[in-house]
C-alpha cells in the first residue's frame, strides 16, 4: 500500500492553505522514513547519471518556505548521494548591488542548471512576489520606472509579475528545463519549538536571528501571499507541490519520491548508445589495447 499520492499534493485548481495538512499521518516511524529515503536516494542517484550522460535535460528544483521549514536540511538529506558534478545549490539572499542594477529574474537566470544537470534554488524568484509583497518598500531598491514610493505599487505591478514568472518558467521548460516547486506547508505552532530549540541548543545558535521573529509576526500575510503565489503560478509544465513539513523525515522522502516519480514522465531520458560503427571495430580496439 503506497504511504501518500503524490497527485494529492500537486496544485491543479485553486485550493485553501488552511486545509492543506501540515503534518502527514502515517504508520511509519522514523526508521522506516529513513529506509523509504535511501531506496529513493539510490534510484535518483542512478537517474542522475543517466542524465548527465543524456545531456537534454536540466532539472531544477525550487525549495519555498518560513524560517525552519526544513529546506536546508532536506537538501543536506535528499541530495547527498548526487554526484557533485552533477548538482548545484542556488541560497538565494537578499540581492547584492550588482543584483540590482538587473531585472529581477536576471540573477535566476544565470542560475540555471545546465542540460544534464539538477539545480536546486533554496528560497526562489518567488521572493519577489513574497517578501516583497510583505514589505514593499524593498521594490523601492530596483529603482524601476513609475515607482518613486510604495504607493505608486498598484495592484496590476503583483499581476504582471505573477505573469512574467509564468512566462520566465514556460520559456525555460520550452527549451529543456523541468521545473519543480515544492512549498513546505509547516505550522505557526512548530515554527515556534523550532526556533526555541535554536536558543536552547547552543550548535544551533548561530541560526537564530531576531529577524526571524518580526517575520513571524507577518504569518497571516505571508500565508494569504504563498496562497496567492502557488494558486497564480502552479501550472502542468511547472506544477506547484505543497509538503506537510511538521514532520522533517517525512517532508524529505516526499519530496524525493515526487521528484523520481515526475522524472520517470520523461521516457526519452535514457543512455547515449554508442555508434555501431563503433561497436564494430571493438576487437579492433581490443586489440590495440592488449599491446
Amino acid at each position: 500500500m503506497a504511504v501518500f499520492n503524490p497527485d494529492d499534493f500537486k496544485i491543479t485548481k485553486n485550493f485553501t492553505i488552511s486545509d492543506f495538512p501540515t503534518e502527514l499521518q502515517t504508520h511509519l516511524d522514523d526508521d522506516d522514513k529513513e529506509e523509504k529515503l535511501d531506496k529513493v536516494q539510490a534510484k535518483l542517484s542512478e537517474l542522475q547519471d543517466v542524465i548527465y550522460a543524456h545531456n537534454r535535460y536540466g532539472v531544477l528544483i525550487c525549495l519555498q518556505g518560513m524560517d525552519t521549514s526544513g529546506k536546508d536540511s532536506l537538501i543536506r538529506e535528499v541530495f547527498k548521494e548526487f554526484n557533485p558534478r552533477g548538482v548545484v545549490v542556488h541560497s538565494f539572499k537578499t540581492p547584492n548591488s550588482t543584483e540590482l542594477e538587473h531585472d529581477y529574474l536576471w540573477r535566476h537566470y544565470l542560475a540555471l542548471p545546465e542540460k544534464g544537470k539538477f539545480a536546486v534554488f533554496n528560497r526562489t524568484h518567488y521572493e519577489n512576489v513574497l517578501v516583497t509583497r510583505v514589505h514593499p518598500e524593498y521594490i523601492l531598491n530596483e529603482n524601476l520606472p513609475g515607482i518613486e514610493k510604495v504607493e505608486d505599487i498598484k495592484p496590476e505591478f503583483w499581476e504582471n509579475r505573477f505573469e512574467q514568472i509564468n512566462n520566465f518558467e514556460k520559456h525555460i521548460t520550452q527549451n529543456g528545463t523541468i521545473v519543480l516547486k515544492f512549498y513546505f506547508h509547516m505550522s505557526k505552532e512548530e515554527q515556534r519549538k523550532r526556533l526555541l530549540r535554536r536558543l536552547e541548543e547552543e550548535e544551533h545558535h548561530w541560526k537564530f536571528s531576531p529577524g526571524d521573529l518580526k517575520e513571524r509576526d507577518r504569518w497571516d500575510d505571508y500565508m494569504n501571499y504563498y496562497q496567492e503565489a502557488i494558486n497564480k503560478t502552479s501550472k502542468p509544465h511547472s506544477p506547484w507541490y505543497v509538503i506537510p513539513s511538521d514532520d522533517k523525515e517525512m517532508a524529505r522522502y516526499m519530496v524525493a519520491k515526487i521528484i523520481w516519480e515526475e522524472m520517470q514522465k520523461y521516457t526519452d531520458i535514457k543512455e547515449p548508445e554508442l555508434d555501431e560503427k563503433v561497436k564494430a571495430d571493438f576487437a579492433l580496439y581490443r586489440n590495440q589495447l592488449s599491446k
